[in-house]
């Protein structure tokens, strides 16, 4: 962490990131001396605010491309649901949709000094589900903070819906498994692969062997959600969204007023 961002700069940090889920006032960025410099700072930040949202219950984890390092966001339960669900829209800056495949761990992957193995990893896994990602910005505009700032802030997660899906075969194939996206009934995206991330257990692994365990690591029963394959498309108050994952399961959820 930045020499000069001290532990009273994380909570500082954390409490300003918290007032605009209160009510407050968004703000561009975190002002100069809370806004952090490195990913460890920013994790440091994130740690803080998920204190103060609740306990842990699932997890974000991305990459720009399969050999980029991942970052992540860990999820609480406020904003974890199963579907179908409902959301309203009002509250939101913005409401993006993001196709997601969640993976539901049946075994706890704690912190420990010798690296999990990505079958390691696999076998901890009990179920795979398709998922909707709702993301939003708690900023006062759509990508105005800087990433850092971002990935402080859970990275634009908003919630996430987990919906039907397999427990036998975890591995899901990056490049070629089908996806559907239908917003009111209407086929936005229709594609094969589509996750820049690429294979989900290196995004797993990496979590497990260091990306959670400032927070505890994988507990049992814990969500991980690994990257879009949509991308992103927001949506209006009123909409009806759903995603399909060929042979893994659907997720439904109605945006409202």
């Amino acid at each position: 962490m930045a020499e000069n961002f001290t532990p009273e700069s994380v909570e500082a940090a954390a409490e300003r990131l918290l007032a605009a889920r209160n009510g407050g006032p968004r703000i561009i960025d975190l002002p100069p001396a809370l806004r952090p410099s490195d990913w460890k700072t920013a994790y440091a930040v994130q740690d803080a605010l998920i204190s103060r949202l609740g306990p842990v219950v699932g997890w974000k984890v991305g990459a720009a491309d399969p050999q980029a390092e991942p970052f992540r966001a860990a999820l609480t339960g406020q904003t974890v649901s199963l579907s179908p669900a409902s959301v309203a829209h009002a509250g939101h800056a913005v409401l993006g949709v993001e196709a997601e495949t969640v993976y539901r761990f049946d075994k706890a992957l704690p912190p420990r000094e010798k690296p999990y193995t990505e079958d390691e990893v696999l076998a901890a896994v009990g179920s795979v589900h398709a998922a909707i990602e709702l993301v939003d910005t708690h900023f006062a505009a759509w990508g105005a903070a800087t990433r850092l700032s971002q990935i402080a802030d859970q990275f634009n997660h908003a919630h996430l819906i987990v919906g039907s899906g397999r427990e036998a075969g975890a591995i899901v194939d990056a490049e070629n498994q089908p996806v559907k996206l239908l917003i009111n009934g209407e086929v936005v995206i229709d594609r094969r692969g589509g996750n820049a991330a690429g294979p989900a257990a290196r995004l797993i692994a990496w979590l497990a062997n260091g990306g959670a365990t400032s927070l505890g690591g994988l507990k049992e029963g814990t969500y991980v959600t690994t990257g879009s394959w949509t991308g992103i498309t927001f949506v209006a108050p009123r909409s009806h969204v759903e995603v399909a994952f060929e042979g893994i399961g659907t997720a439904v959820v109605d945006i409202g007023e």
